[in-house]
C-alpha cells in the first residue's frame, strides 16, 4: 500500500452511502460491518408499533411492561390502570440517529435531566455520540421528564425512545 495510512478517511463516504442505500432498499432491518479498525452499523427506523415493543434497553428497567401494556393490556396484569392513562399524555423523544447515548458531559459530571426534571424548549436533554462526533440531543418541547429510557453509554438506533416528557398544560 502506497498511500499514507494517516490520510485515509476512517470510512470512504461513497461507500457509506452504498450500505445505507443497500439497507434502505432491502428487506433486511440493519446492518454491521467492522472493516479496517472501524465498525458501521446501519439501522432502518422499525415502523411505530414496533418502536414500542422492541425497544431493546428497556428491559433492565423497571417501566418495560408500560410500553407492552399499551399495545396489549393482557399482557400486564402488575400494572394499574392509571399509568396508561398518563402514558398517552407522555411525548416520546426518540433518538435522531445511531450512536452511543451519554446522560452528562462526562462520568463525573451530572446528568443533564433526570426523572421529574422540568425541561423547557430547547435544553439540553443528552449527548449522542456517532462517529466520534458529540451531538447534543435538545427538547423540542416543555415538561416534565417522567422516564429515562436508556442507560447511560449505551449504544441506540434511529428512532429508539429515549426519554418520556409530561407536556406543560
Amino acid at each position: 500500500m502506497s498511500e499514507n495510512p494517516e490520510r485515509q478517511p476512517i470510512v470512504d463516504l461513497d461507500f457509506l452511502q452504498g450500505l445505507i442505500s443497500a439497507v434502505d432498499s432491502s428487506g433486511i432491518d440493519s446492518l454491521e460491518i467492522s472493516r479496517g479498525g472501524t465498525r458501521i452499523r446501519i439501522a432502518k427506523t422499525p415502523p411505530p408499533a414496533h418502536t414500542v415493543t422492541q425497544a431493546a434497553p428497556a428491559p433492565v428497567r423497571d417501566h418495560a411492561p408500560a410500553p407492552a401494556a399499551a399495545a396489549a393490556p393482557a399482557a400486564a396484569p402488575a400494572a394499574p390502570a392509571a399509568p396508561p392513562v398518563v402514558e398517552s399524555r407522555l411525548s416520546d423523544v426518540k433518538s435522531p440517529m445511531v450512536g452511543t447515548f451519554y446522560r452528562s458531559t462526562s462520568p463525573e459530571a451530572p446528568a443533564y435531566v433526570e426523572p421529574g426534571s422540568r425541561v423547557v424548549k430547547g435544553q439540553t436533554l443528552c449527548i449522542l455520540e456517532a462517529m466520534k462526533l458529540m451531538n447534543e440531543l435538545q427538547a423540542e418541547i416543555s415538561g416534565v421528564v417522567r422516564e429515562v429510557c436508556v442507560e447511560n453509554a449505551e449504544p441506540v438506533e434511529y428512532g429508539q425512545v429515549l426519554f418520556r416528557i409530561e407536556p406543560e398544560a
